[in-house]
């Protein structure tokens, strides 16, 4: 049957709202894949002397060469190396072996032993879609998710399919945490197409790019999980469309990309908007807030801590007691809850439910780095040691189990893990039954911790307890006669032993690549932490991580890679990596004073002035003018799981003209809050970030310069008032009498004049360049940083 053009369009629309639920939903029946998520395990009986076949099911046969490379990259893998896979021979070895298996990431070795003829996105892949006169499936998704995981089991490791697909289609996998600019475009025509979005990502599209069907996860087969059509019948029927009318296949893939690059096209500016999208933004935020749960709307809940973040800044302003009260109430209900891990430190990914019990189980690096910041914040206003302890157990956490040797920090683990059956299951690591608490700390201490934590014969999740604190711990203590103190120290105790008994189990898979943008939120997180805790460990992690940053990710000429793994910096930076990292920098000079670390921020900020700029309408392009030319060119402005870009960046821009009183730094973030005009004013709740910044250029930011009589004083009296204020918006230079006049003045002209008075520690507090009498009484300095300037 030849399809008509308006045939073709119906396809598509049925065939997208078929799709299944994307990576963040669970449930399901779940079946293992040998070899773990990361590369790592115990080496298979009989070394990696391992044939390549000649050619995977449907495909024809590797050329010569290709067959020669694959086999030496076999060779290569260290000794731990597990192919994740199905398809073994009784030696270990893998059945199947495609060209992913060149690749560093996680997410692509994953799926190098698939009997799917995988590209990696490359000239190559497109080359051969064109010289075949194929479409191209592009897959996209990461390593520690979990639907993208059952697709792969389902889909892509089921020979049938794979065939179909080999024999049929140009396959491309990519993973969206290495290349977030293919992701981007792509989940925008799956957003066009379907109506939503998720991972695992899959689009069809034409030897050219231009996509004419996209969807998320989809079941195998008709009939699977309950959805009419499954994957095969999908691209059985997409195949047939492509053969027998291409040209209807075409002119519909033209119409997508043609409305892509309309809604991607840069608006014109409008005038930098003042106090009103903040107002707005807050009476948008106090209709949808959970006064039972915290949060905002229902569930799935997201820890959005940029909305916390802006909030907390409201409340500084405008003194409203509500701001403080939505943003403090939902991050003590997140610690309460499951998304909370009590035994490990560190958030997961969010919450299925509306009560943060139920989490998906995988965690990121950058939700943990962008809530130790807020809850940092919310400390300094607060007090409450709660809030303190969820950060001290959040960074440990970190330090332990995400820092790579070489300095960075790793990106994620995973929702699955194994189980003693055999398979994998999400969050058996993580869960625990009464049974297990009572063999490891004996009857009472097991008694003490289920009651405190939750954990019930019948659980919560699966027929486990996810560990939670729904009620007061001096309820607790009350009921079993115990002081608070008391039941603490013992509660710690008990952690201890089931955070060591814990490590015995199977952990869930590790994405240990190093993501550039990532890493600069650590680096915050690390760096914000010392300066309000004074612990000199936060400031060195910080500091280690941008040492290797700088020497392992950067060029010389100020550019940046995207991602770091076995060696290898791969990929061009990023917006967000540029931004992100820039502001872990200027974190890290106001906590160490080290120059080099503004200076790295400003040669960061060159090149997204030069390369990323847009020259026209104002604010930064995603990507760079010297990198790969995609279908669209975007101009990110709202926040997701991670902030926006060019949020970040006005932010970095607005400190750096504090700090260098460089007014093309001030002009550069007018004309970028110019360019957001229209959405701040229209849809502010969709970019808190941005209204963070707002509030910083709406404000006088304190300009704090503190000058020691010599480099071994000690400032920690000054550095103890700021901790307990909140002062969001400032900029803090710290210098010694016999280095006034050097290269940090020069980089810093508010040092410039300023002096230790009577050979004491003396601190100069200063808005737009004009300073309160300087003064050595921390009391007196506490006084000065603690005014605030209403809103306008």
């Amino acid at each position: 049957m030849t399809l008509s053009k308006r045939h073709i369009v119906i396809l598509v629309l049925f065939l997208a709202a078929t799709a299944g639920p994307g990576c963040r939903s669970g449930g399901g029946e779940r079946g293992p894949l040998s070899g773990q998520s990361e590369v790592s395990g115990q080496p298979p009986p009989g070394g990696h002397a391992w044939a390549v076949p000649e050619q995977l099911p449907g495909a024809a046969p590797y050329p010569g060469r290709l067959r020669s490379a694959l086999a030496k990259a076999l060779t290569r893998m260290p000794a731990s190396y597990r192919p994740r896979t199905h398809h073994l021979e009784l030696d270990g070895a893998p059945t199947f072996t495609n060209r992913l298996v060149f690749e560093t990431s996680p997410y692509l070795l994953q799926h190098a032993h698939n009997p799917v003829n995988w590209y990696p996105w490359s000239d190559e892949a497109f080359a051969a879609a064109r010289r075949l006169g194929r479409p191209l499936l592009l897959s996209v998704g990461y390593a520690t998710c979990h639907w993208c995981h059952v697709m792969e089991r389902e889909s892509f490791e089921d020979t049938e399919i794979a065939a179909f697909l080999n024999a049929n289609y140009v396959a491309i996998k990519v993973d969206r945490e290495e290349r977030p600019d293919i992701d981007n475009v792509y989940m925008d025509a799956v957003r066009v197409l379907s109506g939503g979005g998720g991972w695992p990502m899959t689009v069809i599209m034409t030897p050219e790019g231009r996509p004419f069907f996209g969807g998320t996860y989809f079941p195998a087969r008709d009939g699977d999980r309950g959805t009419r059509m499954g994957f095969l019948t999908i691209l059985e029927r997409l195949a047939h469309a492509y053969t027998t009318d291409r040209e209807g296949v075409v002119a519909k893939a033209a119409e997508i990309s043609e409305r892509l690059l309309k809604a991607a096209a840069p608006r014109p500016p409008g005038a930098v908007p003042g106090a009103t999208p903040l107002r707005k933004a807050y009476d948008s935020l106090s209709k949808s807030f959970d006064a039972v749960y915290g949060g905002f709307g229902g569930a799935p809940k997201f820890p959005r801590s940029v909305t916390l973040e802006f909030l907390l800044r409201y409340h500084r302003r405008t003194g409203d007691e509500q701001a403080l009260h939505m943003a403090v109430y939902t991050l003590e209900r997140m610690a309460k809850g499951g998304i909370y891990d009590h035994v490990g430190g560190g958030f997961h990914r969010y919450s299925t439910d509306s009560r943060w019990l139920v989490p998906h189980f995988e965690k990121m690096l950058y939700d943990n780095a962008l809530l130790a910041v807020a809850y940092v914040e919310a400390f300094q206003i607060t007090g409450r040691e709660d809030l303190a302890r969820v950060v001290t157990e959040l960074l440990d956490y970190v330090s332990g189990e995400m820092s790579d040797r070489e300095g960075g920090f790793h990106s994620a683990t995973d929702a699955d893990s194994p189980t003693p059956g055999g398979h994998e299951e999400e969050g058996y690591f993580f869960t625990w039954t009464p049974d297990e608490l009572a063999g490891l700390l004996g009857d009472d201490l097991a008694r003490l911790v289920s009651g405190y934590y939750g954990v019930t014969e019948r659980g919560n999740f699966e027929g486990r307890s996810i560990l939670n604190t729904p009620r007061p711990l001096a309820r607790v203590a009350k009921e079993l006669g115990m002081s608070v103190d008391d039941i603490r120290e013992e509660l710690d105790g008990a952690r201890e032993l089931m955070y060591e008994k814990r490590g015995e189990r199977p952990p869930p898979g590790k994405d240990d690549k190093i993501v550039a943008a990532w890493n600069g939120l650590m680096i915050s997180a690390f760096a914000r932490a010392a300066q309000v805790f004074g612990r000199d460990r936060y400031a060195q992690r910080a500091e280690s991580a941008a040492e290797f940053i700088v020497e392992r990710m950067m060029t010389e000429q100020g550019r940046l890679h995207r991602s770091y793994r076995s060696g290898r910096a791969r990929y061009d930076g990023i917006l967000d990596d540029y931004a992100f990292v820039a502001a872990g920098m200027l974190d890290l000079f106001e906590t160490t004073h080290d120059l080099r670390w503004l200076d790295a921020a400003r040669q960061l900020h060159a090149t997204l002035e030069s390369s990323f700029w847009d020259e026209e309408n104002g604010g930064f392009f995603l990507t760079a003018d010297f990198g790969e030319t995609l279908l669209t060119r975007d101009k990110p402005y709202y926040d997701g799981a991670e902030p926006s870009g060019n949020a970040v960046a006005v932010s970095n821009l607005l400190r750096l003209y504090e700090l260098t009183t460089d007014d093309g730094y001030l002009e550069l973030a007018e004309m970028s809050l110019a360019a957001f005009a229209r959405v701040i004013s229209r849809n502010p709740t969709a970019l808190p970030k941005m209204l963070s910044a707002l509030d910083y250029y709406l404000d006088s930011p304190k300009e704090i310069v503190i000058i020691k009589p010599d480099r071994s004083a000690d400032v920690w009296a000054f550095r103890e008032k700021m901790a307990g204020v909140f002062l969001p918006n400032r900029v803090l230079a710290v210098i010694s009498t016999a280095d006034v006049h050097g290269p940090m003045a020069e980089a810093v002209p508010l040092i410039k004049g300023k002096v230790a008075r009577a050979g004491k520690v003396t601190a100069y507090v200063c808005e737009r360049r004009v300073c309160k009498l300087p003064t050595s009484d921390p009391e007196v300095f506490g006084e000065q940083i603690s005014t605030v300037r209403p809103y306008p």
